[in-house]
């Protein structure tokens, strides 16, 4: 199948009633004199292009183990990067919504050619879905005070106008356009609502397991991009930079981030020694104004239709694997209560409440659950909800049986039932016999979302506080769920 673009026919393929066309680019490679730039235009081309196979993705350092066992590989890297994939019903229709997925990796990892994001049931269902890659670590959010930031975050608003202009022609609607993500890619997501730069670009957004809190200021940011060049040996400098090896510096950018995991001090890493990202969107004053969840309580996006929520169990994808929720002791449970603002006096025994089994570990996986996840995606619901918007919470309850059990509904399980690519996903995680039904659920939910700005249950209001759960009993609507443990977080977080 040959679709035209603006900037040239594309060859794409049909199978099972979908059409794919894979590695179009966006914009041009961003290196060589392009490099530490915003995104330019990529070059149109003569003939029809092939779209068979997966694009070339963000030079990266693989997850370390054993975050690579349970993620997979990103694909294959390279320069020519600024790349997209679309999948639409085949025949092409008319005036199909339009989803947009933006991938997580903590702004260090991750591509939209993965496999757990194969868009064709989507299309199966009557949706475009659009996956896009972007840059990552400095090449996408260096900040040293010599140039314009934010770079990654540009190269999504880059994508987002290619939607704008060329989705006609694999039968979306330009005018019902859904961004979503996961991780970093729900960070960005929030982000781009409140960017002024991004307005109109989209209409729905959907933000799975990231909220509006997760963005750095220029000292933090510069900070860390001395200290990359420091590890390089250059000048902190863009053009110092640029002339360093890809190779080299992929590596310093993973030893950097494998140092602040190590130890994470914020006398020397600020902020970030919080959240254990080495780079976020920067508050530069310019792409980004303001923290995102402050802009959109003051009204910014308004308008934009919301869907949010979170694992119940997230932050046990990162101490389970590796055997520190193990490890963790009573004195150390205290001290990370206190270092994230609560009260351990009056905090613990609502937690434990709440768990009466759990160890420290098990406390500490749920206190930074939801410090970082679950209070920042109640907290943009709740400022959408005072400014008349329509946001929808969802809770993702379902638990792994991997670790014998111990995983439990863990950060990132949810993609695979959003996909509905249970029967693709190359991940453990999700075990030998997870459920269908519970894929056609979420998925089901998604779809209608993208279609028509509700999911299927009642928006989120300041007094029910309804929830939508989804679990291994299917899904059940629950009115503030752990509100006890919420209300710890009330003029805190």
């Amino acid at each position: 199948m040959v679709v035209k673009t603006q900037s040239g026919r594309v060859e794409g393929r049909v199978t099972g009633g979908v059409a794919s066309f894979n590695g179009l680019p966006f914009a041009a490679p961003p290196f060589g004199r392009h490099r530490f730039q915003p995104p330019q235009p990529a070059e149109p081309w003569t003939g029809v292009r092939n779209a068979l196979a997966w694009g070339q993705v963000m030079p990266q350092s693989p997850y370390p183990e054993p975050f690579r066992s349970l993620l997979g590989d990103a694909g294959e890297s390279g320069e020519d990067c600024l790349n997209l994939n679309v999948w639409t019903p085949e025949p092409i229709g008319h005036g199909l919504p339009v989803m947009v997925w933006i991938h997580g990796g903590a702004f260090l990892r991750g591509s939209g050619a993965m496999a757990a994001y194969d868009g064709s049931r989507f299309a199966r269902d009557g949706v475009v879905c659009v996956t896009i890659n972007y840059r990552l670590g400095a090449d996408g959010f260096l900040w040293l005070g010599d140039g314009v930031a934010n770079l990654g975050l540009l190269d999504q608003v880059a994508a987002l106008r290619w939607v704008q202009e060329n989705i006609e022609a694999f039968g979306g609607d330009p005018t019902q356009v859904t961004i979503f993500g996961e991780s970093a890619g729900a960070f960005s997501v929030a982000t781009l609502i409140a960017m002024p730069r991004a307005s109109g670009l989209f209409q729905r957004a959907i933000l799975q397991s990231g909220a509006g809190h997760h963005v750095i200021s220029t000292e933090t940011a510069g900070l860390i991009g001395r200290d990359l060049c420091q590890k390089l040996g250059v000048q902190s400098t863009r053009e110092a930079l640029a002339a360093v090896p890809t190779s080299r510096f992929v590596d310093a950018q993973a030893e950097l981030a494998a140092e602040l995991a190590m130890r994470p001090d914020p006398t020397r890493w600020g902020e970030v020694a919080a959240n254990g990202m080495l780079f976020e969107p920067v508050i530069d004053g310019d792409v980004v104004g303001d923290r995102p969840i402050n802009a959109i309580a003051a009204g910014i996006g308004a308008g934009v239709d919301l869907l949010i929520g979170t694992t119940a169990e997230e932050w046990r994808f990162f101490m389970v694997p590796t055997g520190a929720i193990d490890r963790v002791t009573e004195t150390q449970l205290q001290g990370l209560a206190a270092r994230r603002g609560l009260d351990p006096a009056l905090a613990l025994p609502t937690y434990r409440a709440a768990q009466p089994t759990a160890t420290p570990g098990d406390l500490v996986a749920a206190i930074v659950t939801d410090w970082f996840f679950r209070i920042p995606a109640i907290r943009l619901a709740e400022a959408q909800a005072r400014n008349g918007g329509a946001p929808f919470l969802y809770e993702f309850a379902w638990r792994s049986p991997l670790y014998d059990g111990r995983l439990g509904a863990c950060h990132a399980l949810e993609i695979p039932f959003v996909f509905d690519n249970l029967d693709r996903t190359t991940s453990p995680m999700t075990g030998d016999r997870p459920p269908q039904t519970l894929a056609d659920d979420l998925h089901r939910a998604w779809v209608h979302f993208a279609a028509t700005g509700d999911p299927g249950w009642p928006r989120y209001d300041l007094a029910q506080r309804q929830v939508m759960r989804f679990d291994a009993n299917g899904r059940v609507l629950v009115s503030d769920p752990d509100a006890a443990t919420r209300r710890l977080w009330d003029g805190v977080r």
